[in-house]
């Protein structure tokens, strides 16, 4: 709830009061709902750690990037397109939800045949039938492109929260159940499918939107098709950039080091994405509500930063303190590589949602070009470096994929600075203070428990240390961040 009293005030410059509430609604939803998702996808995580190992889990992380580039190029960018307009039509709704159908049959057709091509790229038979029956998400995610869209950009945060936590729920359940029986890497597969296909049903239960069965016209689809091209272009290259290891690990390694790597992936990501997806459930509607006056438009998107570095810092930062006590107790020795991986990863992660704000500034500012040729000059430094590394181990590809993309927060920077006028300085003293009080904190829960050997008692009082140290430096700092949280929680 203290979301909600910090959104009301950092859109208080906003002159309709509606906004205002769904904005505040939509970031506690946002917040809310991704929360619970990682817990709910931690708990059946841990579960499945116990039955798969990381050959199983290696298999399925070498097939998603096919299956994340599928998905790219069947959504082409029109939900966010869709969002940019302030009243889509009707008639523009039912383009583009023919041409995503369109787009992901042909797609799937494409990829089925291309299978055995793939596990032949690898050198993994099994992998053909593996990656027929995962490539199934993405043309099931066609159906729902559209009424997702439309919960997107009408600020639904509610509904689309409950889309997503059944399907999580209940795919988990499907997984788990999977994995006790026995079925190895069918079992994740097998989740994945199933999270998708649920999640396009509740959209559909949702969304009042309907398509019509009459022949669709696509001219409208193609009038936003040079705005939302590039957005499609830039979501390819993003997932190039976050799936580089799993096509090089696979290709140049083994399975059990592509799944060592991905495990500590996953858990990174379902961190790190409980506060980014707070991030993209409102950032991009809200900024785009306030365009016109840039003067508000900073001082929403600041407010932005200033609160994802509240959380961000000290969350990341905080697992990966704790990574290798987590990972062992979680999985157990088989899992112990795990562990540094993890803790490097959540470096990366913490700045995870500073580059997602960033992204949907040039977005809403309607740069989608900016926003494209960022993340592709990004990538081909990201893979021209992994390249070039990957002769040394998987170590010094990690350090190096985590310090290149702080390092480009610059860029992003640069381009803010150049849409906005938001300098370098105020970008400093909104992210700075944060992150200084996170590592001075990190430093002192280390340096009283380094003697603890009980993994549990270690894990639990560096969680315990770091939590109130953060806290009280906080607030007696007077973060403003922390007094309105403290405020509201008292209020209620």
């Amino acid at each position: 709830m203290a979301l909600l009293s910090f959104f009301r005030d950092f859109c208080w410059a906003m002159e309709e009061k509606s906004l205002k509430e769904r904005t505040a609604g939509g970031m506690l939803w946002g917040g809310m709902s991704n929360g619970l998702m990682q817990l709910l996808g931690a708990v059946f995580g841990l579960v499945l750690l116990r039955y798969l190992t990381p050959e199983d889990y290696g298999k399925v992380a070498m097939l998603n990037i096919f299956a994340a580039l599928a998905s790219a190029l069947q959504e082409s960018g029109f939900i966010a397109a869709l969002c940019n307009k302030k009243e889509p039509t009707d008639e523009e709704y039912n383009a583009v939800f023919w041409f995503n159908l369109l787009v992901s049959v042909v797609l799937y057709i494409i990829l089925w045949f291309c299978a055995p091509l793939i596990a032949d790229f690898y050198e993994l038979e099994e992998l053909t039938p593996l990656a027929r029956v995962l490539f199934l998400g993405f043309l099931l995610s066609g159906l729902g492109t559209v009424q997702r869209a439309y919960l997107f950009g009408h600020l639904m945060v509610r509904q689309t929260s409950i889309c997503s936590l059944t399907a999580m729920l209940l795919s988990s359940i499907v997984g788990v159940v999977m994995a006790v029986k026995g079925f190895a890497s069918w079992a994740i597969v097998t989740q994945a499918v199933c999270f998708v296909l649920i999640t396009q049903l509740m959209a559909w239960y949702f969304s009042p939107w309907r398509p019509t069965l009459k022949a669709p016209n696509l001219a409208p689809a193609w009038k936003m098709f040079g705005f939302s091209s590039k957005l499609m272009l830039t979501n390819i290259v993003n997932i190039c950039n976050l799936h580089a290891f799993s096509v090089l690990l696979g290709r140049f390694f083994s399975d059990h080091v592509a799944g060592v790597y991905s495990q500590a992936k996953g858990w990174n990501d379902k961190a790190s994405s409980t506060i980014n997806g707070m991030v993209t459930s409102v950032a991009q509607p809200t900024l785009a509500q306030v365009a016109d006056d840039i003067g508000r438009y900073r001082q929403v998107f600041r407010k932005m930063l200033r609160f994802v570095c509240f959380v961000s810092f000290p969350a990341m930062l905080g697992l990966g303190l704790v990574a290798q006590e987590f990972i062992l107790l979680a999985g157990g020795e088989k899992w112990r590589e795990s562990g540094l991986m993890l803790s490097l990863l959540c470096i990366h992660g913490a700045f995870v949602p500073i580059t997602t704000l960033y992204s949907n500034l040039t977005i809403s500012r309607g740069r989608s070009d900016v926003n494209m040729a960022c993340t592709v000059a990004q990538c081909l430094a990201v893979w021209t470096g992994l390249l070039l590394l990957y002769p040394y181990g998987l170590l010094p590809m990690v350090i190096f994929f985590v310090s290149l993309n702080i390092a480009w927060l610059a860029i992003w920077q640069w381009f803010a600075w150049r849409l906005t006028g938001l300098t370098f300085v105020e970008a400093l003293k909104d992210t700075l203070p944060f992150l200084v009080f996170t590592l001075i904190v990190l430093g002192i829960a280390w340096w009283l428990t380094c003697g603890i050997e009980s993994l549990w008692l270690l894990l639990l009082s560096r969680v315990l240390i770091v939590a109130v140290l953060y806290c009280g430096i906080m607030w007696l700092s007077g973060a403003k961040i922390m007094r309105e949280a403290v405020k509201y929680f008292l209020k209620s």
